[in-house]
């Protein structure tokens, strides 16, 4: 008899193994080990722990994809689902390998099982157990198999619903990228448009500041072809010449104002009767820049130097009388306020009592606004003057200084020493000289705060004039009415005269 020994059953199993293909990938490169029972049940001794079932990984693949699912943009979430596409793919390729793994370890353990029958046959004694032993070992790894055959096709069923499940999901991930895309390129057009008509807008405005450069190119041409056709007829000489004739008709324009002011006085003297009179008259030119003397006309007229003297200012129509403070002196000379007001002197003596009044309302300084318009445009306006008066004293230097008037303020300086410089306030006082010689009409009083004052002497009647309006332009700006002593007095009086006459 024969001797099998275990060495067979090994060769047998390596001759049976060999024909397995070679692509085909085991879970594990050895058979399980199995405890054979009393009942002829076999059971698994010990299995790997590191072997993790497809199961459980295509179970944490699906919670990992749908954790991410809210966090992805509609791009990622593309790319993630065809990358989950392609891993199903895999894994069915997978599945079918498994297929085929499955369906040759069926062929070798039939293989296996025929020759351990043939073996069983012709073995006895121990060896004879052996072989029973290892064909239960094999039935009972039949049956392992085709358990684990249930579960692959389980898992394959799994598998195939994840596949399309992340089919669908592939789908729907384009289907939103392509709306996405849609809306995008949408609004990329409406951008375009808006662009565009931005662009056509500026091209028109262009074209029409192009047009209005033109237009306004061709009238400064013709602005300058005029001035320079009016500086042709007019010449140097030509204008000189004008100036002198406009001289000479202005001195004879105050001759006739005189002689027709005195013919209306002689005129009113003969309608009254020789009784009534008056014993004194204006002397002067009735306009600004001019002053006006009281003169006797009569050899029964008291002395001046006896009588009390009050200059006041009436409105046009003859109405209320307003006083002009520290005008108490024969001679006035007429301010910027004065024009076209009616200025009336009360002459009061011991024996008589008069009032003279001007034939008319002041008028004003031929050329004086246009020259006072041109240096409002300034910022700062110098005039030339000599401080006759400071505090009410005498001042015994001639020296020159410059008064600057601002639009905030105003300054007296001598070269870099400052005399006085002070805002626009409540407390700030200017007007014409009230009283005084023939040079009345070239000196202002300046207040510039309480406890200093100036009698200031200007190059001419024009710029003390001019000097006053700007200041009180300036003033006004500020909110702040510029006059003389108590003139701000009569106007609020007047102010709320007029208010009660309202109410």
């Amino acid at each position: 008899m024969t001797r099998v020994g275990r060495d067979f059953s090994y060769a047998t199993q390596r001759d049976a193994v060999s024909p397995v293909s070679a692509d085909v990938i085991f879970a594990s490169s050895r058979f399980p080990n199995h405890k054979t029972r009393t009942n002829n049940n076999t059971s698994e001794v010990k299995e790997d722990a590191k072997l993790v079932s497809m199961k459980e990984v295509v179970r944490n693949e699906t919670s990992q994809l749908l954790d991410q699912r809210n966090r992805l943009s509609v791009r990622d979430l593309a790319n993630k689902f065809e990358k989950g596409l392609a891993a199903a793919a895999k894994l069915s390729d997978e599945t079918k390998l498994r297929d085929v793994a499955s369906l040759e370890k069926h062929v070798l353990l039939e293989n296996l099982r025929d020759a351990l029958e043939s073996l069983r046959g012709r073995a006895v004694g121990k060896n004879k157990d052996d072989v029973e032993e290892a064909i239960a070992m094999v039935d009972a790894l039949a049956v392992q198999l085709t358990e684990r055959e249930g579960e692959l096709v389980q898992e394959k069923a799994e598998v195939k619903k994840l596949a399309s499940f992340l089919k669908q999901a592939s789908e729907d991930a384009k289907k939103l990228v392509d709306e996405e895309r849609a809306f995008a390129r949408t609004e990329i057009e409406k951008a375009r448009a808006a662009v565009q008509r931005v662009e056509e807008a500026l091209q028109e405005q262009e074209r029409m500041s192009r047009a209005t450069g033109k237009q306004d190119v061709e009238e400064l041409m013709k602005e300058v072809q005029q001035a320079r056709r009016i500086k042709m007829l007019h010449q140097p000489s030509k204008v000189m010449d004008m100036e002198h004739e406009l001289q000479v008709l202005r001195t004879q324009l105050a001759e006739k104002s005189k002689c027709s002011i005195k013919l209306q006085k002689e005129l009113a003297m003969s309608r009254r009767g020789e009784k009534n009179t008056p014993c004194f008259e204006f002397d002067g030119t009735e306009a600004l820049g001019s002053y006006l003397q009281i003169q006797p006309c009569s050899d029964k007229a008291p002395e001046l130097l006896e009588c009390s003297i009050q200059w006041y200012r009436l409105t046009s129509e003859g109405g209320k009388k307003e006083l002009i403070s520290g005008a108490t002196k024969p001679i006035y000379a007429p301010e910027p306020s004065d024009v076209g007001r009616i200025l009336q002197a009360d002459i009061i003596s011991d024996v008589l009592s008069i009032s003279l009044t001007t034939s008319g309302p002041m008028d004003p300084a031929a050329g004086l606004g246009n020259y006072v318009e041109a240096l409002v445009r300034r910022h700062d306006t110098e005039f030339n003057v000599v401080i006759v008066q400071m505090n009410g004293a005498d001042h015994p230097s001639e020296s020159i200084h410059v008064l600057h008037v601002g639009k905030m303020r105003m300054k007296l300086c001598k070269e870099t020493t400052t005399v006085a410089k002070e805002y626009y306030s409540p407390f700030m006082q200017l007007c014409g000289v009230r009283g005084g010689g023939n040079a009345a009409a070239q000196a202002s009083f300046w207040q510039p705060k309480i406890g200093l004052s100036f009698v200031l002497a200007f190059e001419s009647e024009r710029e003390r004039n001019a000097a006053i309006m700007l200041a009180r332009r300036f003033a006004f700006d500020c909110n702040i009415m510029l006059g003389g002593p108590d003139d701000r007095a009569a106007a609020a009086a007047a102010a709320a005269a007029a208010t009660a006459e309202e109410t």
